[in-house]
C-alpha cells in the first residue's frame, strides 16, 4: 500500500493536493498532518465521511511500499516518524510546485512552477480521464483558489486557470469555496488583528511599502494566517511582515504577504529557516528574543528589496538626448517634432539643471518668445532616481507627480532615462531575454 502525506499546518492547497493523489495513487491511504489550519478543519469536519484519512497511531514505514509526498519536499515539514526518513527502502514520489532542491530524496517527482501543488495532480486526472464528484471537484478548486489569490497571484499559470475550469465543469461549488475560504472571525482574532494595527508601522523599501508589526501571543494562537491575510487588506500595503512572540516558549512565528510582484517573500522566509510561496510565507525561529528576531527579519527584508528587481541600467534610456540651456526654444520645439518626446533633459556640462516639457510651451505667450533660451521655461525642480532604484519606485513618482520621464542621475551625473514607455514593457514582460 501507498501512504500519502503533506506539510504541517496544511492548507486547502495541501488538503486538496493530498486527496487528488490519492486517486492518482488507486492503492493508498492518507495521513494528514496533526496541525491543520482552522479552515481546514472546519470542512473536514463536514466532510469527514467524503475524504477519509488515518490516524498517526503505529505509523510505520515497514507497512508501506511507497511514499508519496505533495505539496512540498522537506523532510522537517512532514509531521512523520524520523523512521520514515531512515527507511532505505521505501520508495518515494513528491508532487510540488516550489521551485528550488529540496531534502527529500525522490524516486520519482512532479516539480512545476505552478501556482497550485493540485494543479498538477488534477492536471494528471484530466489526462487519465479518472471520474470525479462535485465534492471532490470543490476541494480541488479550494485548494487552487487559495493558493493562486483565486487565480491572480503572479504565481498563476494557464495550467491553474485551466484546471480551474475543468473542476469547474466538474461541478464545483464556488459558493462552497467562498465559505471556506472566508471564515468567520473568533473575538480572540479580533482582538489580535486590533493589537497588529496598533502595532503596526510603515518601512519604505526602495519605492515598496512595507508594514511590520509584532505582538506577543499567549500559548497556541489558532488561525494566525487568516488573521494576517485580514491585516494585509487592511494596511494596503506592497508587503506585510507579522511577528507573534510567545515569551514563555522563546519562539517567534513570523508570517509575511506580499502583493503582485511586489516582493519574494517565501525567499525572505527561507533565509530565516522557514518557506513558503512568493505572495505568502513563513518561519518559525526558537530561542532567540523577540528583537533579535525582529532586527533578522528586517536585515532579510533590506537584503531582498536591495537585490530584486532589475537596475535602472535593464530598463532606463540611453544614451540621453538633451539640450543646453542656451538653445532656443524654438530648437526644443523642433526636436520635440523630430524626436516624438514629450520631455527633454536640460544639462550643462555633464549637470542635470532642469527639464523642459510640451507644457511649458503653454507659458509662451508671443512668437519672438520662442527666440528666448530654454532655460527661462524650463522646469528646475527635477524629481530623478539612483540607477540602482527599483521599477516600482520609478511608476510611483511618475504617478506622484504625473510626469512621464525620470532622468537616472549617478555622481550627479545623467546616466540614463526611465520613461512610462520603458516602465510598461517591464511589467507587460516585453524585455528582450
Amino acid at each position: 500500500m501507498d501512504l500519502i502525506t503533506t506539510h504541517k499546518n496544511a492548507d486547502f492547497d495541501a488538503l486538496a493536493s493530498t486527496f487528488a493523489a490519492a486517486l492518482v495513487y488507486p492503492s493508498s491511504s492518507v495521513v494528514l498532518p496533526r496541525n491543520l489550519n482552522r479552515n481546514v478543519k472546519e470542512f473536514l469536519g463536514i466532510h469527514k465521511d467524503v475524504f477519509r484519512y488515518r490516524s498517526h497511531n503505529g505509523l510505520t514505514p515497514e507497512r508501506y511500499n511507497r511514499l508519496i509526498v505533495v505539496d512540498t519536499n522537506d523532510w522537517s515539514r512532514l509531521d512523520l516518524p524520523d523512521s520514515f526518513r531512515e527507511d532505505e527502502n521505501l520508495s518515494i514520489h513528491i508532487w510540488d510546485h516550489h521551485p528550488g532542491v529540496g531534502t527529500i530524496s525522490a524516486d520519482w517527482s512532479c516539480i512545476r512552477e505552478v501556482g497550485a501543488a493540485v494543479t498538477l495532480l488534477v492536471d494528471q486526472l484530466k489526462k487519465d480521464d479518472a471520474p470525479l464528484s462535485p465534492i471532490q471537484a470543490t476541494l480541488f478548486l479550494a485548494g487552487i483558489h487559495e493558493d493562486t489569490g483565486s487565480l491572480l497571484f503572479p504565481s498563476t499559470t494557464p495550467l491553474d486557470a485551466a484546471s480551474a475550469a475543468f473542476l469547474m465543469e466538474q461541478g464545483a461549488d464556488v459558493n462552497m469555496i467562498a465559505r471556506f475560504l472566508r471564515p468567520t472571525y473568533t473575538q480572540n482574532q479580533k482582538e489580535l488583528l486590533f493589537h497588529m494595527l496598533r502595532k503596526a508601522r510603515e518601512v519604505d523599501a526602495r519605492g515598496l511599502m512595507a508594514v511590520v508589526t509584532h505582538v506577543p501571543i499567549n500559548g497556541h494562537s489558532p488561525g494566525l494566517s487568516l488573521v494576517v491575510d485580514m491585516f494585509h487588506g487592511i494596511a494596503g500595503a506592497d508587503i506585510i511582515v507579522c511577528l507573534f512572540s510567545e515569551r514563555s516558549s522563546g519562539k517567534t512565528i513570523i508570517i509575511a504577504r506580499s502583493s503582485g510582484e511586489s516582493l519574494d517573500v517565501g525567499r525572505i522566509m527561507s533565509s530565516l529557516g522557514g518557506g513558503g510561496h512568493p505572495n505568502a510565507a513563513s518561519a518559525l525561529i526558537r530561542g532567540s528574543t523577540p528583537d533579535k528576531v525582529e532586527a533578522a527579519v528586517m536585515e532579510a527584508l533590506t537584503e531582498a528589496v536591495s537585490t530584486s528587481g532589475p537596475l535602472m541600467a535593464v530598463i532606463m534610456s540611453y544614451p540621453v538626448i538633451s539640450v543646453e540651456p542656451s538653445a532656443t526654444m524654438k530648437d526644443a520645439a523642433l526636436m520635440f517634432r523630430s524626436k516624438g518626446f514629450t520631455g527633454i533633459p536640460v544639462i550643462q556640462g555633464k549637470r542635470l539643471v532642469g527639464i523642459i516639457s510640451r507644457r511649458d510651451f503653454t507659458k509662451i505667450k508671443k512668437t519672438r518668445q520662442l527666440d528666448a533660451p530654454v532655460k527661462a521655461f524650463m522646469s528646475t525642480n527635477v524629481i530623478t532616481v539612483a540607477p540602482d532604484a527599483s521599477v516600482r519606485e520609478v511608476a510611483r513618482l511618475m504617478s506622484t507627480h504625473d510626469i512621464g520621464r525620470v532622468p537616472v542621475v549617478e555622481n550627479d551625473s545623467v546616466v540614463g532615462i526611465v520613461t512610462r514607455s520603458d516602465v510598461m514593457r517591464y511589467y507587460y514582460d516585453l524585455l528582450p531575454d
